[in-house]
């Protein structure tokens, strides 16, 4: 957990859609007492509308989404406050994106099994992304580099024991 004599931490909660991105952040967020940012709701709605059809976003659909996700990442940065941020970060470009709002940035990568991931998908009633687009989501993914700060931690444990293993081992 964060010591409160450190700098306030911006995290990223990164991961293809279904893995529990939103809920951990939350639970990480609340822990930290930090503002928690949705991703998904920085999507445009064209964006929006393309994904729920079915279409995987191109790089250029993403841009200014990334922008404006580093642009929340900086302001957090200079007012010094901490921020978790849920977001799919699925390439290292992305990531290197959103590291010019913040160099110190910390991602918590969820990963787990295509089977798994897929059922929580279909279990979800209220969300845009179909199943059909977990395949193109998980040929997108590039793991986190040995340069980055970040975990890798796996979905089969709950969301709160997620949240309690980055902050145990990312809050340091």
């Amino acid at each position: 957990m964060q010591v409160s004599n450190q700098a306030p931490s911006r995290w990223v909660v990164m991961g293809v859609s279904g893995c529990g991105k939103s809920e951990v952040g939350r639970r990480m967020a609340e822990t930290l007492h930090v503002d928690f940012v949705e991703g998904d709701a920085y999507h445009s709605t064209a964006n929006v509308a393309k994904m729920a059809a079915g279409i995987a976003l191109t790089d250029a659909d993403r841009a200014d989404w990334l922008h404006t996700l580093q642009e929340r990442i900086a302001a957090a940065r200079e007012a010094g406050v901490g921020l978790v941020l849920a977001c799919s970060a699925l390439k290292l470009r992305y990531r290197d994106i959103l590291r010019e709002g913040d160099p110190a940035l910390l991602f918590v990568h969820l990963d787990g099994e295509r089977a798994v991931i897929a059922q929580r998908m279909q279990a979800r009633t209220a969300h845009f992304m179909p199943t059909s687009l977990l395949d193109s989501q998980l040929r997108d993914l590039e793991p986190l580099q040995a340069d980055e700060q970040g975990i890798r931690l796996d979905i089969s444990h709950t969301p709160a024991q997620l949240a309690q293993a980055a902050l145990d081992t990312m809050g340091r």
